[in-house]
């Protein structure tokens, strides 16, 4: 087990009260795995820049995991993707109900900011993470993609809206990661310019997971593939091979912005990175 995976462990939120399973449920979805996508690419920014903050940096990738965590719980409902698999185990509605679902989704909306205003930083590093977090991960980030994602639902869109669904829907909390690694350093052009080369890596990180949705097994997913025939996905309405091609395009956008950074964020990033830029062509 990594530091992190032991932070998030020691850090399941402590449910009052005599529910019979609540903080069970809570403790399955957030230890159940991923690939800890979003705090990996916070701690590489910090790494690169101020390594002794890393540990303090754990209860902002907590945070962000937190979120991303319930955006999964409430895409798996069946008043959404209807999905009974995530992450390689039962979703929260199959293994115990709906209602279950919903709410330890909506406590995991919040808790991010009860872990934020409690991290070790100074007030006004809290309200521009608090800020990042919210804006990205809300009402203008995640929530109108999804929204628009729901809404459109066999109804092809064309190619700058459906950009502008899945930056919204993933590349923005993807950036927002970014961005919360620049603020915790304390380097104000590095956030501005960092975001928008997350936009780039989320846009290219939805392209791939179309893409992967087609052509992995439920095994390899972790989750139901093929279950995109009726949404916006790049595959749905570009087709496969259109697809890998939108994907190579944004790769070689993602590399050309990462080689803008100093070196040394450069390296940081790559370190994992560059297990995903070319995922799309196992």
């Amino acid at each position: 087990m990594n530091r992190f995976e032991k932070f998030i462990k020691d850090n399941i939120p402590k449910v009052d009260g005599f529910h019979p399973h609540f903080e069970d449920s809570l403790r399955l979805i957030l230890t159940a795995g991923g690939k800890r996508f979003r705090p990996n690419l916070i701690f590489a920014v910090v790494e690169a820049y101020e390594p002794t903050l890393l540990k303090n940096a754990f209860y902002v990738g907590l945070a962000i995991e937190s979120l991303h965590t319930y955006s999964l719980i409430h895409d798996d409902l069946p008043s959404m993707d209807n999905a009974d698999l995530r992450r390689g185990v039962e979703t929260l509605h199959k293994k115990y109900d709906e209602v279950t679902a919903i709410l330890v989704g909506d406590a995991l909306n919040t808790y991010p900011f009860e872990i934020l205003s409690n991290s070790p930083f100074r007030d006004d590093i809290k309200v521009k993470l608090i800020r990042s977090l919210s804006e990205n991960g809300g009402l203008n980030g995640m929530i109108i993609g999804q929204a628009i994602d729901c809404y459109f639902e066999e109804q092809p869109l064309d190619i700058e809206r459906i950009k502008f669904l899945h930056k919204h829907k993933t590349g923005k909390l993807i950036a927002s990661a970014l961005q919360m690694g620049a603020i915790i350093i304390g380097d104000e052009k590095l956030e501005k310019d960092i975001f928008q080369f997350g936009l780039s890596l989320g846009l290219l990180f939805q392209i791939q997971d179309d893409i992967l949705d087609e052509i992995e097994s439920e095994e390899e997913a972790g989750k139901p593939t093929k279950n995109d025939t009726k949404k916006n996905s790049f595959v749905t309405v570009l087709g496969l091979k259109r697809a890998v091609q939108e994907a190579d395009k944004e790769a070689e956008n993602v590399q050309k912005l990462l080689k803008s950074f100093p070196k040394k964020l450069q390296n940081s990033l790559n370190r994992i990175l560059k297990i995903y830029i070319y995922r799309h062509k196992k």
